[in-house]
């Protein structure tokens, strides 16, 4: 296992309590901190405000390093925005993507040209989604292509000041902010707790406050022509699960709630590219997430993507619907 590998796996570990590690670590946390705080006085007195984009934007995203489900938050918000007679679009920096330039997502799009991320959101959504190292260049870029716009959703960036923001959703897991530190000692990219328009979890802490939501599998895969596979098809047999996320455990241990029977499971870093993985015949189904399934697809087209299905409460809807309806927005 190389050094990265090690890492991925350890630190979230390390970040659950202020072990001995974390308490070796606590002083490059206190260092980021003073980062922070340089960053914002610069910003202050440098004049630089965020820039302002012509409709509302909504930017998702989390305080902790890692997946937290906003992804899968992005297209459930997106979807909602279009059944409330929004017409919403999304921007992204596109991360682990191979360009630099500000570019629309098509639904033929690579993920190396665009980011695995925001093709999945577009594929899933039907919304126009573009990608730019600076967000509001993404912004400007889809609003002149898609006058129509009249909402933009941010894809992560609530660490990004230098977009203008009208909303900001945070979003957090079981983990919650762990053991409260910030990176890298703990998980935290800046100090908790701040103030953001909502908060969205899927753990059962409640000190956190905010609002819940269930976070589960699909019952059924897809396959790369988009056919529904039911999982209890695949329950029979052994299978072997790939998953190039933050959190892979938590992928393998949901596909074994389901009641599969899981052969081998293999962890990689989030946004893993695949193009070292193998191709030919499979011995077994072989199941991912939907979020590797553009990349794995290209190597072993036999793969079976099971789609996350995050399932905020109903509070959390109503929540969100008046915000926007208190907002001069229309």
């Amino acid at each position: 296992m190389n050094t990265l590998s090690w890492l991925h796996q350890r630190l979230p570990r390390v970040w659950l309590s202020r072990s001995l590690i974390a308490r070796l670590l606590w002083p490059l946390a206190l260092l980021h901190g003073a980062l922070l705080k340089l960053q914002r006085l610069g910003r202050r007195l440098g004049g630089h405000s965020p820039q302002r984009l012509p409709v509302p934007v909504i930017v998702v995203g989390n305080v902790v390093a890692g997946g937290a489900g906003k992804t899968p938050l992005t297209m459930r918000l997106v979807q909602h925005l279009q059944q409330q007679g929004w017409q919403p679009g999304v921007i992204s920096r596109g991360h682990g993507r191979q360009t630099q330039d500000t570019r629309p997502v098509m639904t033929h799009s690579l993920p190396s040209e665009v980011g695995d991320e925001p093709l999945l959101i577009h594929q899933k959504t039907g919304a126009p989604v573009w990608v730019a190292s600076a967000r509001a260049d993404a912004g400007l870029g889809l609003l002149g292509q898609h006058p129509q716009v009249d909402i933009l959703v941010c894809d992560d960036g609530l660490q990004h000041w230098a977009l203008a923001r009208d909303l900001e959703i945070c979003v957090m897991d079981a983990r919650g902010v762990g053991n409260g530190w910030l990176l890298p000692a703990g998980p935290l990219r800046e100090p908790w707790p701040k103030k953001v328009d909502l908060l969205l979890h899927t753990g059962h802490n409640d000190l956190l406050g905010g609002f819940r939501a269930q976070r589960q599998l699909a019952s059924f895969a897809l396959d790369a022509n988009g056919q529904k596979v039911p999982l209890t098809s695949l329950s029979h047999r052994p299978v072997d699960a790939v998953a190039g996320l933050a959190q892979p455990e938590a992928f393998f241990a949901m596909l074994r709630q389901a009641g599969l029977a899981l052969n081998t499971t293999t962890p990689l870093p989030d946004h893993f590219d695949y193009a070292s993985w193998p191709t030919g015949a499979l011995l077994r189904p072989l199941l991912c997430t939907e979020k590797d399934a553009a990349k794995l697809w290209q190597r072993q087209p036999q793969a079976l993507a099971v789609p996350l299905v995050l399932k905020p409460e109903a509070a959390f809807w109503q929540a969100l619907d008046q915000r926007l309806a208190e907002k001069p927005f229309r």
